[in-house]
C-alpha cells in the first residue's frame, strides 16, 4: 500500500484532512463527502478511486463534519435518574458496545428533577445536544407526561420499566414481579414465614413490582406479610441500613429480609454482622438485581439477577434501527419482555430461631 507520498501528501505533514483526499483524487472536497456518506450522487469509477485513496492515506472522516452533512449528530441520549453506580455501570458498557459499529457515541444526561422542571430539563437538554435519539431509564421514564413530550420533538425513543408505560411505542421491560414472586417461593421453601421488606421508593414501579410479586406468591401459600415487617427504603445504602437496625431491634425479628436491590441488602448484611446475627443461620437476605456487589459481599449474596447490559445493548439496537427508519415506522409499538433469573447462594438458609408467627 502506498505510504501517500505518492499522492501529495506525507505523513510528516500530519493527519490527512478531506482536503488532501480531494487534491490527491482530484475532485472536490464536496464529491469526497458524498463518498464518505455513501451518496448515491457518484459514479461507481470516482467512488472506488476515492476509497482506494482514502484507504492509502489512512483518512479517518471528522465525525463532527459526517454529522453536518447527513444532518445527523451521530450521539444517542441516555436519560438516567438512579444513582446506583452497580446498574448504570453495566447500562453504559451495554449501551457503547452496540453503539460502536454504527459510530454513534453515548452522551448520558443524568437528572434528579420531577414534575415541570424535569420536563423543561430534558427538553433543553434534547434541543441543545441534538441528540439522535434516546434511551430513557427508570425511575425517569416513570414520568406520566414525559413520552408526550418527546414525540413532540420527533426524537426517537426507547423506554426502559419494569412494566409497561403508557406513552412510549417502543419499551424493553424486565420482568420485576416475576423476580418478587421467586424470592418469595425460595423463602417460603425454606421454611420462612416472619419475612420482612425493604423496599424501595413507594413511588417507584420497580419498589411496588418487587413488592408485589413477593406478597403476590406468599398468598398463594397461605402466608400473610406482617405490615409492621414492610419498611421503606430509597435503593441507597444508608436507607438499606437505617431499616435493617429497625428490623432486628424487634423483640420478635424476621427470619429473612428481602431488601429490593442488592445495595440495600449489603447494608443489612453489616447491621446483622455488627449485632452479633449470623446469616444465614439466623438470618436469611435476599437482593436484587444481581450486580457485581452480590458476589463481593460475605456471605455471598442471593439475588434475582436482572440481564441490565443485555436489555442495555437490545434498546440500543432497537433505537439504531427507529433511528434508520422514517417517522411512520417508529411509532409501530414493540414492547419486550425479559426474565429475570433468581440466584441462590450462601446468604440463605431455613430459619435458625423460633419466632412467633
Amino acid at each position: 500500500m502506498s505510504n501517500g507520498s505518492d499522492l501529495g501528501w506525507s505523513a510528516e505533514g500530519g493527519v490527512p484532512t478531506i482536503t488532501d483526499v480531494a487534491t490527491a483524487a482530484s475532485v472536490s472536497v464536496r464529491t469526497v463527502s458524498r463518498v464518505i456518506n455513501n451518496s448515491p450522487k457518484v459514479n461507481a469509477e470516482t467512488r472506488i478511486a476515492v476509497q482506494r485513496i482514502i484507504g492509502e492515506m489512512d483518512f479517518t472522516p471528522s465525525a463532527r463534519a459526517q454529522a453536518l452533512a447527513s444532518g445527523k449528530s451521530r450521539l444517542i441520549g441516555v436519560i438516567q435518574g438512579d444513582e446506583n453506580a452497580h446498574v448504570l455501570g453495566r447500562v453504559q458498557h451495554g449501551i457503547a458496545q452496540a453503539c460502536a459499529p454504527s459510530g454513534h457515541e453515548l452522551l448520558v444526561h443524568p437528572t434528579s428533577l420531577s414534575g415541570d422542571a424535569l420536563i423543561d430539563n430534558i427538553r433543553a437538554f434534547i434541543r441543545r445536544s441534538r441528540v439522535d435519539g434516546l434511551i430513557v431509564l427508570s425511575p425517569t421514564s416513570e414520568d406520566p407526561t414525559l413520552a408526550a413530550i418527546i414525540r413532540q420533538l420527533r426524537v426517537p425513543v426507547v423506554a426502559l420499566a419494569s412494566c409497561p408505560i403508557d406513552g412510549f411505542a417502543a419499551m424493553l421491560i424486565s420482568r420485576d414481579r416475576d423476580g418478587g414472586g421467586a424470592v418469595g417461593a425460595h423463602l417460603a421453601d425454606l421454611g420462612h414465614r416472619r419475612i420482612a421488606v425493604i423496599t424501595g421508593p413507594s413511588v417507584r414501579l420497580s419498589s411496588l413490582e418487587r413488592l408485589n410479586g413477593l406478597r403476590d406468591e406468599l398468598t398463594r401459600r397461605n402466608i400473610v406479610l406482617d405490615p409492621d415487617l414492610i419498611i421503606e427504603g430509597d435503593y441507597i445504602f444508608d436507607s438499606g441500613h437505617s431499616a435493617a437496625e429497625q428490623l432486628l431491634s424487634q423483640p420478635i425479628p424476621p427470619t429473612a429480609i428481602f431488601a429490593c436491590n442488592d445495595l440495600m441488602a449489603a447494608a443489612v448484611l453489616k447491621v446483622a454482622s455488627s449485632r452479633g446475627v449470623d446469616v444465614p443461620s439466623q438470618l436469611s437476605v435476599v437482593g436484587f438485581d444481581g450486580t457485581d456487589l452480590a458476589t463481593m459481599l460475605t456471605p455471598a449474596l442471593t439475588t434475582v439477577h436482572r440481564p441490565i447490559a443485555d436489555i442495555a445493548r437490545r434498546a440500543t439496537d432497537v433505537l439504531l434501527t427507529m433511528i434508520g427508519a422514517g417517522p411512520a415506522d417508529r411509532s409501530t409499538p414493540l414492547h419486550e419482555f425479559f426474565d429475570l433469573t433468581f440466584t441462590p447462594r450462601e446468604s440463605t438458609a431455613p430459619p435458625g430461631w423460633s419466632a412467633d408467627v
